[in-house]
């Protein structure tokens, strides 16, 4: 089944609108297909097809060089909490680029950093005081697995490197955050990777028929199997377990009562770190700052990007509890890692507006007032017939198709490959909807609007989904 993000496509015709908005898009077509690499992208889906290029954002909605408008339903790639086209975001940004354009955190500090990590401090639940800044998600999942090996090492505890995540959860592209994803697929063209990283059982309930309608005996199973593989592996030899609060890659699974209390109680028991990778679902997201706090756990490490800034400038930061600061306060230890643009002046400055903005819109409180509204639209399309489950939280949001609703009955690879590149993909992207046709798990469509979506946003992706599913239906 393939792993890459599925390609839309654009048949509008005509370069009039292009040229309304001031762009070439006949130039921009051919540059793209002759220079550009698309990340995740089969490159040969533009042999016969347009590239689709955005030029311009307004809250919602987005359009592209041609001028036609799409309700973005993934904001961007599960980014642009406060809407496109803020002033705000921009206004901050060239304001502190005229001021310090950049200066880098190695053994130096800049006042938008500072600053930064103090109020991500304040936000954060329990004692995560610390924030080391990096220039995304991957890069903040691959310090969160070096301080934890390190932090080992300089308490007498070197046998610990191990860790420990969820099977098809996905965690990043670098070569220690690929090792800790749990996709097959995506890493097998790098292997070998970084040794020491084991999967245990996702929180995927509609695949869990052995528990029946208990997802509270679901969440013990699931929560004992990473306690089975601590113990298998040996508790001296792991140091961590990267958990997502709903798990992105399958399709949002939300974890089931009880689950992370469980968790917690078991990383305590083994000496084990948690690790919350919030880089989908920090800063509002699911209707909390942190999704640490939607489900009232207290992580040890929280990794968290995205929506930090909106996507108006990449940051990323890794949140790190007081105890695991300790070792780096006294003598001639450093934590022996960084990156030259992590937490970049602009970026602190784009991020520390973005804050400034979600919260006198109050943008977090909107997406858990919302989030009922949105799920209700969502469910509502339960009685089509290639609608399996579903699933997910706050704002954030996965629809499992089936080709048997009775049976669960899934597609097989050339069936998934028909239906989701063949066709869901771009017939939603021609209906005015970004969203994500994914099969690495079972087929699904992933919804992530931005949080200054309305009732009427919502409908919309009903509409538009309710269509194009029916169509699809009828072609299988």
């Amino acid at each position: 089944m393939g792993d890459e993000m599925t390609t839309p496509t654009s048949a509008q015709p005509g370069n009039e609108a292009a040229e309304a908005l001031g762009v070439d898009d006949t130039h921009l077509q051919e540059a793209a297909k002759r220079h550009l690499w698309m990340h995740f992208t089969r490159m040969s889906s533009y042999a016969d097809h347009d590239v689709p290029i955005m030029v311009r954002g307004e809250g919602p909605w987005v359009y592209d060089s041609r001028g036609k408008r799409y309700l973005d339903g993934l904001s961007g790639l599960f980014v642009v909490q406060a809407g496109h086209g803020r002033r705000e975001l921009a206004d901050a940004a060239a304001r502190q680029a005229a001021t310090l354009g950049y200066f880098p955190l190695w053994s130096y500090a800049h006042p938008n950093a500072i600053e930064l990590s103090e109020r991500l401090a304040s936000l954060a639940p329990g004692d995560i005081n610390r924030v080391f800044f990096t220039t995304g998600g991957g890069e903040a999942v691959e310090s969160a697995w070096k301080l934890a090996r390190q932090y080992f090492r300089a308490t007498g505890q070197p046998g610990r490197y191990k860790v420990i995540s969820r099977n098809i959860a996905y965690h990043g592209t670098t070569m220690g955050a690929l090792s800790i994803t749990g996709l097959p697929d995506i890493k097998a063209p790098f292997e070998p990777l970084v040794p020491g990283s084991v999967r245990v059982q996702n929180t995927n309930f509609y695949r869990a028929p052995e528990h029946g309608d208990d997802p509270e005996a679901f969440g013990r199973w699931a929560a004992d199997d990473i306690e089975a593989r601590i113990e298998m592996e040996g508790p001296s030899s792991v140091a961590a377990v990267f958990l997502e609060p709903v798990q992105n890659s399958g399709g949002c699974f939300p974890p089931p009562p009880g689950y992370f209390q469980r968790v917690r109680e078991i990383c305590d028991r083994h000496g084990v770190l948690l690790v919350s990778d919030e880089v989908i679902c920090a800063f509002g997201r699911l209707g909390s700052w942190f999704g640490a706090q939607r489900y009232d756990y207290l992580p040890d490490m929280i990794t968290c990007a995205k929506g930090m800034t909106s996507g108006y400038s990449p940051l990323g930061a890794l949140l790190v509890s007081d105890r695991l600061m300790e070792p780096f306060l006294s003598g001639s230890a450093s934590f022996s890692h960084g990156f030259t643009f992590g937490g970049h002046p602009v970026s602190t400055a784009v991020a520390l507006a973005n804050l400034d903005l979600m919260e006198k819109e109050d943008l977090v409180g909107n997406a858990d007032r919302r989030a009922a509204d949105f799920r209700a639209v969502l469910e509502g399309l339960r009685d089509l017939p290639i609608v399996g489950d579903v699933r997910g939280d706050g704002l954030f949001y996965g629809i499992e198709m089936v080709k048997d609703k009775a049976t669960k009955e899934t597609f097989d690879d050339d069936e998934s490959e028909r239906l989701l590149r063949g066709y869901l993909s771009g017939a939603l992207f021609q209906a005015g909807l970004v969203c994500r046709a994914d099969d690495r798990g079972d087929p699904v469509i992933q919804l992530a609007p931005p949080l200054v979506c309305e009732q009427e946003h919502f409908e919309l992706i009903g509409e538009i989904l309710r269509s194009v599913l029916t169509d699809a239906w009828k072609r299988l």
